[in-house]
């Protein structure tokens, strides 16, 4: 594997920190900005509805640069969004600095995500995928944390720095170790980058990958909650269950990177009815300590776990390019804005549970997604099976 795919990574590592930076120091930043708690919470909606409607749009703005061109591109748009939260002066400055760190975060990903695709062989892109994805999983694994522990101990704008910190090294990384290949052909003009859209196939395939984050995302934005107040684990104990979490997260991305290459839709299949029964296993014994820690553990090995291959998928269905894979980040950021936002309708109506049976619903209707694949699969191995019977009898024949 290319070190350049690691650096990718690294950069991944830095955004998706700073993406989820504000659910760990929410009470200090209400206090710093005058602000109150729930308008903190609409600084990561606001960071979310950014990677979906500002990625695609900066993506196409740097369609035209080289591949290490754009990443340095958006290191610097990224590390002025970064820069601007440092000093906010109020919430104001604090909205427009998650806009522009969203927007970037998105286009980075898009661009990361292609420029894998180039630095690999076809056989092992699916592995490639996977290690540039570990960045989104050690960020939640280590970079929350991290950057909690660094803005309690030193004020929440000391997390903000740290990151700015962290985007410049990457990019320093990103200046000596990226090569400086060729941007992609295969694409032609913006007009033909907008072809692939026309594929009714490609906007199912995006519906699968929101549901599969939706339904992750419908349980996973309310586990402190959920396990505090019905399962009845303390407090203390529910930050390390978080980490633990994170370690499925990295375990299960590294398997499905593995398979997803040869095996893209058993994958997602298998992943999707393993995390419809722990969804619905934890929704039924939420109440029992060990069932309901081993079923959240396993909504980390096959939930956000699936988008290597997810990213395979999408890239067979239309092609590798930056545009393709921002747009399909923006689907798997709005999976997780539906899933977070439904699961919490269904709480001030069904009561704590009620976010992983609505988790349930959509691993259901993901699976839906994917019946005209397997249908499709089913019809043509049996006339494969005829013409393999009937080779011999032709042969003999002749």
């Amino acid at each position: 594997m290319p070190r350049a795919v690691y650096v990718l990574a690294m950069g991944i590592f830095a955004m998706v920190t700073s993406e989820f930076v504000v659910a760990g120091l929410m009470p200090q930043m209400a206090e710093g900005l005058g602000a109150t708690i729930p308008q903190i919470g609409y600084l990561i909606t606001a960071f979310a509805v950014a990677m979906s409607v500002g990625g695609p749009l900066l993506t196409v703005a740097v369609l035209k640069l080289r591949p290490k061109q754009a990443l340095l591109a958006l290191f610097v748009i990224f590390l002025a969004g970064n820069l601007l939260a440092a000093t906010a002066s109020d919430y104001a400055v604090m909205l427009v600095a998650r806009i522009i760190t969203g927007t970037a975060a998105a286009a980075f990903f898009g661009v990361s995500i292609s420029l894998s695709a180039q630095l690999t062989r076809p056989e092992v892109r699916g592995r490639a995928i996977a290690a540039v994805m570990n960045g989104l999983m050690l960020g939640t694994l280590l970079g929350l944390p991290l950057a909690t522990f660094i803005g309690a101990r030193f004020g929440w704008r000391a997390a903000f720095w740290a990151i700015a910190v962290l985007t410049v090294l990457a990019a320093v990384c990103t200046i000596a170790v990226v090569p400086p290949i060729q941007r992609a052909t295969d694409g032609g003009s913006f007009r033909q980058e907008l072809v692939v859209f026309r594929n009714p196939k490609l906007w199912l395939v995006f519906a699968t990958s929101t549901l599969i984050i939706g339904a992750t995302f419908s349980a996973f934005s309310y586990f402190t909650p959920i396990l505090t107040e019905v399962t009845g684990i303390s407090t203390g104990t529910v930050p390390l269950l978080l980490v633990a979490y994170g370690a499925a997260t990295v375990v299960g991305n590294t398997v499905v990177g593995r398979l997803a290459d040869r095996y893209a839709i058993d994958v997602l299949i298998c992943g999707l009815v393993l995390n419809l029964l722990f969804l619905v296993g934890f929704a039924l014994l939420t109440d029992l300590t060990v069932p309901a820690v081993a079923f959240m553990l396993g909504i980390g090995l096959v939930g956000v776990t699936m988008n290597p291959a997810m990213i395979t998928r999408v890239q067979r269905t239309a092609n590798a390019r930056p545009l393709v894979n921002t747009v399909h980040s923006s689907f798997i950021t709005l999976g997780v804005i539906l899933g977070s936002s439904l699961g919490g309708l269904a709480i001030s109506g069904f009561g704590l549970r009620a976010p992983l049976w609505v988790g349930a619903v959509m691993a259901v209707l993901g699976i839906a997604t994917l019946v005209p694949e397997l249908v499709k699969r089913s019809t043509s191995a049996p006339e494969k099976g005829e013409l393999d019977r009937s080779a011999p009898a032709s042969s003999a024949l002749r």
